[in-house]
Parts: structure tokens; C-alpha cells; sequence
């Protein structure tokens, strides 16, 4: 995760949906092949979540992320080896490891043309980067967040809104072939959230990962607004069973290299 003092991500929040964000994080882990000699690296660790898998890989385990308040959390997991605040956009470890993992956080760092070559050259001969992200920036659930705060509330967005950023697969294979051995696929999850009686459960889901910097951009009063602009129109989109549970779609891109 990536995260900054003024608004740092909120464990309490990212975790409601915890099970839906851990399995593609155990697919990803499931997929990655046999590996050399060394340590681990779990980059954008959050709370931990994928740790204790990890951990079964039994090697040293680093995990590292940007937010305290993940880290906080990921302390008590007790499987890790060593937890350092860093930000993965300047990362570098003590040296070269096994396996370099990420799962939901390279899309937040900017630059992957100079960040994947440069993590790559991070592993042991025969090492493995496996790397998962949500590619949904284009769908209803995460471009209706953005669309909405420029309409009403331009001059906060004027400065251009980062947001995750994920290259074409067909750019990542062929950014990552001359290194290794790659592996490329996408997963389209469809998820069954459920109510919590605070909300649609995609603006629930959502707003802790995705609308978070554009929330931040904003004062109380208009998020306050945003929210329930999105809350009304959310449903057209993603509609809801009489039960309040809803059925959505999240694609995720995943890419392993073996060095």
C-alpha cells in the first residue's frame, strides 16, 4: 500500500472486505514456480495479509510498505522477519532475493517501464517477481468515483488525480520477455459482497481503495457530497438483490518472471 501522513490508509476499513482481497493474493502465490535459494520480499505488505502464506515458503521474510498504519497491523501477524516503512518507487534490499511478491500495490507506483527491470534485477538467478493488480479503472465502479468529483468539484481535481496505473498486458510482455521467463494472465472475480447497512457495498469496497486519493483531495462537506452523488447512481451500475447483496465484477492482472 501506498500512503501519506495527512491520509494514510485505514486497516479498519480495508479489512471489511478482507476475504475477497486475500484470494487473488493465494492465487498469485499459487502460481509462483519453483524458486531459488533466498529471501522473500512482500512489497506493499499492508496489514500482513498475504504473510502467513508466505511464510510457508519458509525463507526470511521482509515485508515493506509506505503506511504506518498497515505496518502497525502487519506487526502482529509474527511471521515476518523485518517490517521497513519504505516507498516501493525507491526501494531497494539488502540483497538479492528469491522471490520479490506484490499483490494489489505496484498499480499505486508510477513508472513500471523503469520499476519492473529494475525490481527484476532485485532476484537471484532463477528468482521470481509475481505481481498482482486490479485492472478496473475503466469500469462503472472506479471511473464513476472520478467522472463525479471533476463535475462537481473541478477546481479540487484540476491538478491532475493519480490514480493506479496499469499498462496494457501486451506492454508488460513485452516489456518483460528479454528478462526471463514470463507468465501473463487476467482473473475477473465476481464478487459477492454483502450489506453492512452503511451503504451500496461497491462504494464500500471502493472508497477504501480506489476513491481514496480522490476523497483526500476533498474537504468533509464534499465528500460528503461525492459520496452520496456516487450512492445514487452506484446502482444502475451494480444493482442490488432484495437482500442488499451485490454481485461485482473486479478484474485483476497478473504477471509472474522468472529470471
Amino acid at each position: 500500500m501506498s500512503g501519506t501522513a495527512e491520509f494514510d490508509w485505514d486497516p479498519g476499513t480495508y479489512h471489511r472486505f478482507r476475504g475477497h482481497r486475500l484470494r487473488p493474493a493465494l492465487d498469485l502465490l499459487r502460481a509462483v514456480p519453483p524458486l531459488s535459494e533466498g529471501g522473500i520480499a512482500d512489497l506493499g505488505c499492508g496489514s500482513g495479509a498475504a504473510g502467513p502464506a508466505l511464510a510457508q515458503l519458509n525463507r526470511p521474510l521482509t515485508g515493506v510498505d509506505k503506511s504506518e498504519a498497515m505496518l502497525a497491523q502487519a506487526r502482529h501477524c509474527g511471521v515476518y522477519g523485518r517490517l521497513d516503512q519504505a516507498d516501493i518507487a525507491g526501494w531497494a534490499p539488502d540483497e538479492k532475493l528469491a522471490l520479490i511478491y506484490s499483490n494489489a500495490a505496484l498499480h499505486w507506483v508510477p513508472d513500471h517501464a523503469a520499476l519492473l527491470p529494475r525490481l527484476a534485477g532485485y532476484l537471484v538467478p532463477g528468482g521470481v517477481l509475481a505481481i498482482q493488480m486490479p485492472h478496473q479503472n475503466n469500469a462503472p465502479s472506479h471511473r464513476l468515483w472520478r467522472d463525479l468529483a471533476e463535475e462537481l468539484f473541478p477546481e479540487a481535481m484540476a491538478e491532475r488525480l493519480p490514480q493506479p496505473g496499469v499498462l496494457l498486458p501486451a506492454e508488460y510482455h513485452r516489456l518483460l520477455l528479454p528478462l526471463g521467463q514470463v507468465s501473463l494472465w487476467e482473473t475477473e472475480y465476481y464478487q459477492d459482497l454483502a450489506p453492512d447497512g452503511e451503504g451500496h457495498p461497491v462504494r464500500r469496497f471502493t472508497e477504501a481503495t480506489y476513491a481514496r486519493p480522490i476523497l483526500a483531495r476533498l474537504n468533509d462537506s464534499q465528500r460528503a457530497t461525492l459520496i452520496a452523488t456516487y450512492e445514487r447512481v452506484i446502482d444502475k451500475a451494480y444493482p442490488a438483490h432484495d437482500d442488499g447483496r451485490v454481485l461485482f465484477p473486479l478484474r485483476r492482472l497478473f504477471i509472474t518472471l522468472a529470471v
